[in-house]
């Protein structure tokens, strides 16, 4: 496990400042307790990407967004999952 998340979380050259920012926020969620309740990925930037239909600034979809709140801690990991695989793969652009 260790070892995934070092390879998901290694600084990428082509993330902005920004970006890199959130993944490592993304590397203490999922690093952290199983109790600690995760924060949300919003970073007040709220413009989707038509290409992808992902958010600007956190890399979420809608569906993510609008249903944080509702999510239960294990749920809101798998986002922030998601969240530091999406940004992997856009520093690979």
């Amino acid at each position: 496990m260790r070892a995934m998340l070092k390879t998901l979380f290694s600084p990428k050259p082509r993330l902005s400042p920004v970006e890199l920012r959130l993944l490592k926020q993304a590397e203490r969620v999922l690093q952290s307790d199983d109790d600690v309740l995760p924060s949300s990925p919003c970073i007040s930037v709220c413009r989707m990407t038509e290409a992808t239909g992902l958010c600007e600034g956190c890399f979420r979809n809608l569906d993510e967004i609008t249903g944080w709140g509702h999510r239960a801690p294990a749920a809101k990991r798998d986002v922030w999952r998601l969240i530091a695989q999406r940004l992997h793969c856009h520093a690979k652009v």
